[in-house]
């Protein structure tokens, strides 16, 4: 799950993590336990000079249970998303977090707040470039409406690799992974130097991100779930850990049919 940087990667040039490009990777497989979320946090020590994102997705919402796509929309934390994140922040509380970044959203701070009450001496930073895809006409619409357009796996297999357009309404496919790589490129230079980063998301947003960092399964982030990238000193990155769910909560969401569909990504053309 890893994917070299060189000279000509534009996070060592203009700043951006390179995207990923052409079709995802589709395959029926046998062990979904290979391809699917991990069942613990990695725990293992980092070489000296890395650094180790960890990638958490918001708690629960009311959205979330209703099943309506909130993408730049809001709704606040319910009662067991409230628990899911404490769970998380259990989890976390022996890290020692360098700095801290949300998505702007009342979601994504709320759930970074939690995190970091046992963190008091980590301020929060918020960078619009974390925010969810826009889901355009369809914001507060009930997700059935999304997946009525086709195919779930066409869809954000296009979306990941920024072949579809975008959605009615939403800001363009290649824009979002644009913003995207840029807002992970300026935390990955700020913090070339090593240790451990805390940056809480949204679910679309982090398997894009993920997806540029190594290969990784098209399976849908549980909420509060706990994924890490580790960036070494000569810019290789390592997805460690995918989609790991203290509370065990499951991702009430947009199911991804019985295949499963790891997104490769490919060695980077140059000026990609």
């Amino acid at each position: 799950m890893t994917a070299p940087r060189g000279p000509g990667d534009p996070i060592a040039g203009a700043g951006a993590v390179p995207r990923i490009a052409g079709m995802p990777f589709l395959a029926t497989s046998a062990d979904a336990a290979e391809h699917g979320p991990t069942s613990s946090l990695d725990d293992g020590t980092a070489p000296d000079g890395t650094t180790t994102l960890y990638l958490v997705r918001h708690g629960r919402t009311e959205f979330n249970t209703a099943r309506l796509l909130q993408g730049w929309t809001d709704s606040p934390l319910t009662e067991d998303g409230l628990a899911g994140v404490r769970a998380t922040a259990r989890v976390l509380a022996g890290r020692t977090f360098a700095a801290a970044y949300a998505s702007p959203a009342g979601r994504t701070v709320a759930t970074a707040r939690e995190l970091l009450a046992a963190h008091p001496g980590v301020g929060l930073t918020t960078d619009p470039g974390l925010r969810e895809m826009h889901f355009g006409d369809l914001e507060a619409r009930p997700e059935a409406e999304l997946l009525a357009l086709g195919d779930p796996v066409e869809l954000f297999g296009g979306i990941l690799t920024g072949t579809y357009p975008g959605l009615p309404g939403a800001e363009r496919t290649s824009d979002y992974l644009d913003r995207v790589a840029d807002a992970f490129g300026r935390i990955e230079r700020e913090h070339a130097g090593g240790g451990d980063v805390l940056v809480v998301s949204h679910g679309v947003t982090l398997l894009a991100y993920l997806a540029m960092a190594g290969t990784v399964p098209m399976d849908p982030l549980a909420n509060a779930s706990v994924s890490t990238v580790r960036i070494g000193p000569d810019g290789e990155r390592e997805v460690r850990t995918f989609g790991f769910d203290p509370a065990a909560q499951g991702a009430p969401g947009l199911p991804v049919p019985g295949t499963e569909q790891p997104v490769r990504s490919p060695e980077r053309p140059d000026g990609a």
